[in-house]
């Protein structure tokens, strides 16, 4: 089989790249609307949080622990983004819209856009209506 480049033949080209010396620029692609499968995991993982995980522990809850031994597990993620995303997907799971200012602004600086906080709202409210109709 034999290939043959039309490349450099006029006849083939449009006519817009041939009035166009320079190269054409791509537009920029749009913000993304959707969560990666991690972040999916993260959202679901939060229905089980209670809002209780957003506070710190106290300096005496703190001591307690040391001296007694007991130590609650840290609900805290490693990834700032990720924990981010955790904190207002566990209110949005508990007060729907009703966030915190303080919140959705550190929920944006983390890297996130209005898309995906009304998506994962969006799906939170279909997972509670499912669950309300099944009960």
């Amino acid at each position: 089989m034999a290939y043959v480049d039309f490349s450099g033949d006029t006849l083939f080209a449009t006519p817009a790249i041939l009035d166009r010396p320079e190269p054409v620029v791509e537009p920029a692609s749009a913000a993304p609307t959707g969560l990666s499968a991690l972040e999916w995991s993260v959202v679901a993982l939060a229905q089980r949080d209670r809002m209780a995980s957003l506070r710190e522990p106290s300096p005496l809850s703190i001591a307690l622990g040391k001296v007694f031994g007991t130590r609650r597990r840290d609900p805290n993620l490693a990834d700032p983004k990720l924990e981010a995303l955790r904190r207002m997907a566990v209110l949005s799971w508990h007060r729907g819209f009703a966030v915190p200012v303080h919140e959705l602004a550190a929920f944006f600086d983390a890297g996130f856009n209005s898309d995906q906080y009304e998506t994962m709202l969006a799906s939170i409210s279909v997972a509670q209506a499912t669950r309300k109709a099944r009960a």
